[in-house]
């Protein structure tokens, strides 16, 4: 049975986050990591921009009134404002017994990331969403292939980039979602948060309560030891993987300026 490393993270600032998983991406890619699953979360809500993702799709005047960080993901997709949830990042590749292209694998591990919302008794689908906005810049109100869902509401996204071999891949389980403050951020009005409210779910709307976060980290947890047919074992990112991501950690963080859109 193959050995996959295992980070489970803290509430941490967002950028750094993001130039971890990075970091983690470029070793595997060299072969000089284990395919890995970190679990984290955020030190402060945090909005991250898909790759691509144009920087004024987020109101800079929200962010700074709400007090929300704004940083890049590697990952493509659309705006996501992270808060009270856990994240996951996967790195794995080729080597590891995933089917090379994105839609293979998000194929493949949208079918354990469905078995861990079930383990949480979530019946969650893999889905593609007949609805959605492809006009907005929040993810939540744009339909992929990479959906989970209940019913007709999105329960979560996936983002995935490529490098050589290997991939990473972003997503998050969503224990509760403030839509007014995600609705501010991307520009949506009153009606955008109605919308985000009838469109997507949480832990919270679909059990009635929020699950604690270590419960929601074992399901993720087994439901990939299960579905890959690995083991997880607790590891620490190498000395090579934590210099470089504190050498480009500020590079993630997007400086909004200083009058909103």
């Amino acid at each position: 049975m193959s050995v996959w490393r295992l980070i489970v993270d803290g509430p941490c600032d967002g950028a750094w986050n993001m130039a971890v998983d990075a970091a983690m991406l470029d070793a595997r890619a060299r072969g000089e990591a284990p395919p890995t699953l970190r679990l984290y979360r955020w030190a402060r809500p945090t909005v991250s921009l898909g790759r691509f993702q144009d920087a004024s799709d987020v109101d800079a005047g929200a962010a700074r009134d709400l007090g929300v960080d704004v940083v890049r993901r590697p990952t493509g997709g659309r705006g996501v404002l992270h808060d009270d949830e856990l994240t996951y990042s996967i790195v794995a590749g080729v080597e590891d017994g995933l089917p090379r292209g994105v839609l293979r694998s998000y194929t493949v591990l949208a079918t354990v990331l469905a078995d861990a919302y079930r383990r949480l008794g979530v019946p969650a689908q893999v889905t593609a969403r007949p609805r959605g906005s492809r006009f907005s810049g929040a993810c939540y109100l744009h339909a992929t292939q990479a959906d989970l869902s209940l019913g007709a509401a999105k329960l979560s996204g996936s983002a995935q980039v490529w490098l050589g071999d290997a991939f990473l891949q972003h997503g998050s389980f969503v224990r509760s979602r403030d839509c007014e403050a995600e609705a501010r951020l991307f520009g949506l009005g009153e009606e955008g948060a109605t919308l985000l409210r009838s469109e997507s779910t949480t832990l919270l709307d679909a059990l009635g309560f929020a699950p604690p976060f270590e419960q929601v980290l074992q399901a993720v947890i087994a439901a990939l030891e299960e579905g890959m047919g690995v083991t997880l074992e607790p590891g620490a990112l190498s000395h090579a993987e934590r210099a470089m991501a504190n050498d480009q950690a500020a590079g993630f963080a997007v400086p909004m300026p200083r009058t909103s859109r």
